[in-house]
């Protein structure tokens, strides 16, 4: 079966490009607070995704959210409509706290999987509370934007010419449904389950594209980065931004800004508010020559478990209602990751002057290999460093690291990498040539079909439910990708 209503995920990548390269700050200044006398701050982020899965009445496309609400009886699938309820809920929670008297902050990650699904279900109640929160001028200032990937691929198992594909398809999909302007906003990136790359050719590809794509910073976990002396993090780096570096194994260097989402995954931590708590207990820090409010930064699934759905609302407020009770000075502040940045430029805070990470692991690789490989460095010697690590310390990996260490999206999953791997080469044999040719190209249904079954099958649910149904939809979807490239 060949889906023929296709979501929008290519056709103007020079116009997107040259939109999310624009210089200037993506929120406007907030006069009222007087930001010299602020100790610290906290940002909370939620993560919103749903997989697109073929499930539906004659196998066609559709997202997990519609099976869940077409099927009630099975498993967990009653919580459909309260998960629903919880990707619109922002758009009533900040207008009341607004209405209160608060300065309130939220940053979003909605997976493309589902703000597509939800246009394929025409949910236009979530639609149009998403379109506000993203559109309207009030809610600017509040509401934050993170980018991601389309379909929730996990980085350091996606073929590396795939990872810009699915950073340009989110930039896509967010464009066509709320606009332009509302996309240039889009500073930050998320990574689906924090997972960062710690290979170094992938890592560097990663960082490039995200660069590229606009990005001027990403979200990552504490454990997933180390000093460039192989240390962890000092407790002062953890709430103040870092600089990541990324080499590759020829020697080529990117970096870009990231914010540390600190402790474990556990929704308790938003949906308690604890980097509110936090917050509370931090002072200024010393940042170049100058000193900037601490900041606490986390991230949970905005939906999933009891915690979210029932406790994280009342918490919001009450943090919230709290900082309004400190009147017109509040030391403790929530504040959204590119405001924070562009604070610390006005401050006159220089990307030298923030401490130098790169992903964890690679400290032992450098050592490895003698030193950090320079430009024209011989890839095959980080291939053979790598090889003698991984020979005498079993525990040493290369497949980086996410929010937790005790999920492989890799490990007994053969069935569903080879396949990938194989349609992504497929992908690029047929189309870069044509693309490069011919740009519009990627315009066309024969492109678009192709792209969509490559960038699902990359979807980490499929990895992370085990062998069973979701590695059967994989396979599925590498089918119909195989067909749509067959018919290309």
């Amino acid at each position: 079966m060949i889906d023929p209503i296709l979501p929008p995920i290519a056709g103007f990548e020079e116009e997107i490009l040259a939109l999310v390269q624009r210089a200037g700050p993506a929120f406007l200044p907030q006069p009222h607070l007087k930001q010299e006398q602020i100790r610290s701050g906290f940002a909370c982020a939620l993560h919103m995704h749903q997989p697109t899965i073929p499930a539906g009445a004659n196998g066609e496309l559709i997202s997990h959210l519609q099976y869940m609400l077409e099927h009630p009886g099975e498993g967990d699938n009653h919580n459909a409509e309260p998960f629903a309820q919880c990707y619109k809920r922002l758009a009533e929670i900040i207008p009341q706290l607004i209405h209160d008297g608060c300065n309130p902050r939220i940053m979003l990650d909605y997976s493309g999987n589902l703000l597509w699904g939800v246009e394929q279900m025409g949910r236009h109640d979530i639609l149009d509370a998403l379109k506000f929160l993203a559109c309207d001028p009030g809610m600017q200032p509040h509401v934050e934007w993170l980018g991601t990937f389309w379909s929730h691929a996990v980085a350091p198992s996606t073929p590396i010419p795939d990872l810009k594909l699915q950073i340009l398809a989110w930039q896509h999909q967010f464009a066509a449904l709320f606009g332009r302007e509302a996309l240039q906003r889009v500073k930050g990136f998320s990574p689906p389950e924090m997972h960062l790359p710690n290979h170094p050719d992938t890592l560097h590809e990663f960082v490039k594209a995200l660069r590229e794509c606009g990005y001027r910073w990403m979200l990552v976990q504490e454990h997933s980065v180390e000093n460039l002396d192989g240390s962890c993090l000092r407790q002062e780096q953890k709430v103040i931004p870092n600089r990541l570096v990324a080499r590759s194994s020829s020697g080529e260097e990117v970096s870009i800004t990231v914010l540390i989402k600190t402790q474990g995954s556990d929704t308790k931590l938003v949906g308690q508010m604890q980097p509110y708590h936090e917050a509370l207990g931090l002072g200024r820090q010393v940042l170049g020559a100058t000193t900037v409010p601490a900041l606490v930064a986390q991230i949970a699934d905005g939906e999933n478990g009891g915690v979210m759905m029932n406790e994280f609302p009342p918490a919001f407020l009450q943090a919230h209602h709290a900082i309004a009770a400190q009147g017109d000075d509040p030391s403790t502040v929530a504040i959204n990751g590119s405001e924070y940045l562009e604070w610390l430029d006005a401050a006159g805070v220089r990307p030298e002057d923030l401490p130098s990470l790169q992903a964890a692991g690679q400290h032992r690789l450098w050592q490895r290999l003698g030193g950090a490989p320079s430009e024209g460095s011989n890839p095959e010697a980080t291939t053979a460093a790598i090889a003698d690590l991984q020979a005498s310390d079993p525990s040493f990996s290369m497949a980086g690291a996410s929010w937790t260490n005790d999920l492989s999206w890799v490990e007994g999953y053969a069935n569903v990498l080879e396949p990938m791997n194989q349609l992504s080469a497929r992908f690029h044999q047929l189309f870069d040539p044509l693309v490069a040719r011919d740009p519009a190209i990627t315009q066309t249904p024969a492109y678009q079909q192709a792209l969509l079954h490559l960038l699902l099958l990359e979807t980490s649910c499929f990895r992370y439910w085990g062998q069973g149904l979701w590695t059967e939809y994989a396979r599925e979807i590498h089918r119909r990708g195989v067909a749509a490239l067959s018919l290309s």
